[in-house]
């Protein structure tokens, strides 16, 4: 039965942040894969600079071929829309009865758990495994040394997608914040300019 941890996102660009994380997750905590899961369209998020699925999907593929614990899905481009979490997971369980599927979210996340669709089934069934993030508010008491919630003392990464996207824009160079696959990709195809 292998553990994976699902580490959702828009990824849009993936970058090197998103990596340090995933890998650190792979490598210091008890879960054996880790698969970046690359969502549609979250609802809460202005679509207009959103690049197509398929595009963001093959960044997260070329960025993650080099490690064999991080694994790219896009598990959740099939699902109806909008979707939620608890049901990707039901989703996944279904299709994958002999694996555990636990949640990677950051503690900015986390502050907003309880806004969840059923977000008390996610905790019953699966794990979360919890990265620092510089963030206002505070993390709902219950919360708090609950048992299937795990903090991991990952590398505080504070480095966004959006600000990639508007230096590309603007002409900066930003290649030491994407793996050189994703930068070649993202020059190549012309994207953010």
């Amino acid at each position: 039965m292998k553990k994976i941890g699902l580490y959702f996102g828009t990824f849009n660009p993936i970058h090197i942040g998103h990596l340090a994380i995933a890998n650190h997750m792979a490598e210091h905590s008890d879960l054996d894969e880790i698969w970046m899961v690359v969502t549609p369209h979250n609802p809460f998020k202005k679509k207009s600079s959103l690049l197509d699925n398929h595009h963001r999907y093959e960044m997260v593929y070329r960025a993650t071929e080099s490690y064999p614990s991080l694994k790219p899905s896009d598990i959740e481009f099939k699902l109806p829309q909008p979707n939620y979490t608890v049901f990707t997971l039901a989703h996944l369980e279904e299709l994958y009865p002999n694996d555990q599927f636990h949640l990677i979210m950051g503690e900015d996340n986390l502050k907003s758990f309880h806004k969840w669709k059923n977000y008390e089934v996610i905790l019953e069934n699966h794990n979360i495994y919890v990265y620092p993030r510089i963030a206002a508010g505070t993390v709902e008491s219950q919360f708090n040394n609950h048992p299937k919630i795990n903090k991991v003392n990952a590398p505080i990464m504070e480095i966004s997608s959006t600000f990639i996207r508007k230096s590309i824009s603007e002409g900066k160079n930003i290649r030491p914040l994407l793996a050189t696959p994703v930068w070649e990709y993202i020059d190549q195809m012309n994207f953010y300019k």
